[in-house]
């Protein structure tokens, strides 16, 4: 079997693939609600909120579009913070749809600069909301939302967060940093194949919905909140992706949150070693490198694609390319869901054998 060591999908325990295997049932029968009233109730303790959660069928770019579309009117005007890929797909969702976004951007590998966005706080008038990306994928960094969510509740503002690869693996108390919006997305730390996006709505970003004027129709929280009372979803669900995040949240409990964010912390750590010990750099310096995914600078002289190609072919190990300038110049190897210390020593153990065949010396040190 292939080792898919990229940020998402990510690999899936057996009794999640098993539970995928079920027959299908009714979407709006009692056997489903009380599967939905657990789910949600799971999810809730995992997002560490008392806010509504909801569970949209879609990917997490499909969350994104949610969290704009119900929560902004055409022409309000939105701090979008920037450090990456994903930074700037949600600044192009909430441009698609009429925002008035001021984009603050930062150096892709570098955190979101807290005191920058203190600055353009006190610059742009009549920011209606400032969205962040949580753990920046394309990067391997993961910014600071605790003080991100200090400073915009310090002046006010909505915060919607992009959380689609730290929720669930990375410690975001949803409640406690006042977040009002944050999405996430199951082929990601939660272990489950792609198709569902779930996300929390506080008070604060109801008040926002109820005066939000963008164009919505499948994804409307009203829509989602109103059959949510009755357990169900408003269109047809991925049923089976329900069977799977059952599964996967139950087990996810029984290891219990802190014990997950720990795991996460020791196999960020050993990628990050490994890395450094075959004589690599990291794109992200260590104080805010990603616990979910590793981004690796590639050795001078050494075709990245060529060294993903030999460990897929070679070694059965598949990782992700850099993606739009980084291409060619980083590779990523994904640490999220479902997985331990050892599966990293199998990535670390390929790349030795791997680079010295395509000239790098240093991995033979």
């Amino acid at each position: 079997m292939e080792e898919l060591r990229i940020p998402g999908p990510t690999p899936c325990p057996p009794e999640v693939l098993k539970a995928m295997a079920k027959q299908m049932i009714n979407h709006r029968s009692e056997e489903f609600e009380g599967m939905m009233e657990a789910v949600t109730a799971n999810l809730k303790r995992l997002f560490q909120t008392k806010n509504d959660v909801f569970l949209l069928t879609g990917s997490g770019t499909g969350g994104l579009e949610a969290v704009v579309v119900n929560t902004l009117s055409p022409g309000d005007k939105v701090l979008a913070l920037s450090s990456g890929a994903f930074g700037e797909r949600f600044i192009t969702i909430t441009q698609k749809f009429g925002a008035d976004v001021v984009p603050l951007r930062f150096d892709w590998g570098k955190p979101v600069d807290v005191e920058a966005v203190r600055q353009a706080l006190k610059t742009e008038a009549k920011i209606k909301a400032v969205m962040v990306t949580h753990n920046e994928t394309s990067t391997g960094v993961t910014n600071d939302l605790a003080a991100i969510s200090s400073l915009v509740k310090e002046y006010d503002k909505l915060l919607l967060v992009d959380a689609i690869s730290s929720l669930g693996s990375i410690d975001l108390p949803v409640d406690k940093w006042n977040c009002d919006v944050v999405v996430t997305a199951s082929q990601k730390g939660w272990m489950v194949p792609p198709g569902m996006a779930m996300l929390s709505v506080s008070q604060a970003a109801w008040k926002a919905h109820a005066v939000a004027k963008m164009p919505r129709f499948y994804w409307d929280f009203t829509q989602a909140k109103k059959y949510q009372d009755k357990q169900q979803t408003p269109w047809t669900p991925a049923v089976s992706v329900v069977f799977a995040l059952s599964v996967a949240l139950e087990m996810m409990l029984k290891e219990g949150l802190p014990n997950i964010i720990a795991r996460h912390a020791r196999v960020g750590r050993a990628a990050r070693s490994g890395v450094k010990s075959l004589g690599l750099s990291l794109l992200a310096d260590e104080d805010y490198a990603s616990n979910t995914v590793t981004a690796v600078n590639s050795p001078a002289g050494v075709d990245s694609e060529k060294l993903l190609e030999v460990l897929r072919e070679e070694h059965h190990i598949e990782l992700a390319e850099g993606q739009a300038h980084l291409v060619g110049k980083i590779f990523r190897i994904g640490h999220l869901g479902w997985v331990t210390e050892k599966d990293i020593e199998k990535v670390i153990k390929a790349l030795k054998v791997a680079l010295p065949k395509l000239g790098f010396v240093g991995a033979a040190v």
